[in-house]
C-alpha cells in the first residue's frame, strides 16, 4: 500500500472526500461503485468494485467459447482493464488498462465494426499494438459494466456478420449474469 499523505476528516454523516487527483488516477467517477475492506490493523480500504471482475471465471468461459466459434482473439473488459481473453497471449493482455479509446465508446454506449477498405486504428488495452474489429459494451441495468472487443488477424481485418451476432450475444449473456 502507497501512502499518499493526504489526510481527510469525516464529517457529520461520516462521509470523507477522496481527493480530485487519486480520483482522476484512479479513474474514480462519480457513481463508481467502491467496496470497503478493513483489517485487524484498523485500516480501511476502498477498491473500486467491477462486477464483470466479481464473475471472472464466466468471462474466461465465454472468451473461449467466443473464440472458438467466431475464430479471431476475444478480449473482455470491465471499465478499467482486461478481464479475460482467448487467442492471445494471457502475458500480453493481463491487467492492461483500456485505452481513452475504448473508455469514450463505454462512456457514449456505442459499438465498433470494421468494415472492409477502412483503416482500423481502435486500440482497445494500452500498450497493445493490437486493433480490434468489432467492439460493444456490456450494459447492465442501464449502466455500462465493461466491453466486449475481437481483435483483428491476418485473416480477420474485418468483422463479419456471425461476428457481429456473436459479439453482440457475448455482452448480453455478460450482462445477463451480472444482474
Amino acid at each position: 500500500m502507497k501512502a499518499t499523505g493526504i489526510v481527510r476528516r469525516i464529517d457529520d454523516l461520516g462521509r470523507v472526500v477522496i481527493p480530485k487527483e487519486i480520483r482522476r488516477t484512479m479513474r474514480i467517477r462519480e457513481g463508481d461503485p467502491l467496496e470497503i475492506y478493513t483489517n485487524s490493523d484498523g485500516e480501511v480500504i476502498f477498491k473500486k468494485y467491477s462486477a464483470i471482475s466479481e464473475m471472472s471465471e464466466n468471462a474466461v468461459y465465454v472468451a473461449d467459447i467466443m473464440y472458438k466459434i467466431a475464430g479471431c482473439p476475444v478480449v473482455i473488459f470491465d471499465k478499467d482493464h482486461v478481464v479475460a481473453t482467448s487467442g492471445v497471449p494471457k502475458k500480453e493482455f493481463a491487467e492492461r488498462r483500456v485505452t481513452g479509446q475504448l473508455e469514450e465508446l463505454m462512456e457514449n454506449r456505442g459499438q465498433f465494426f470494421c468494415h472492409n477498405g477502412e483503416t482500423n486504428n481502435f486500440y482497445p488495452a494500452e500498450g497493445v499494438e493490437r486493433t480490434a474489429i468489432a467492439v460493444i459494451p456490456i450494459i447492465t441495468a442501464g449502466d455500462v459494466s465493461g466491453a466486449v472487443a475481437f481483435l483483428s488477424t491476418d485473416k480477420n481485418t474485418e468483422a463479419s456478420d456471425l461476428q457481429k451476432s456473436l459479439i453482440n450475444a457475448s455482452a448480453q449473456f455478460l450482462a445477463k449474469q451480472i444482474e
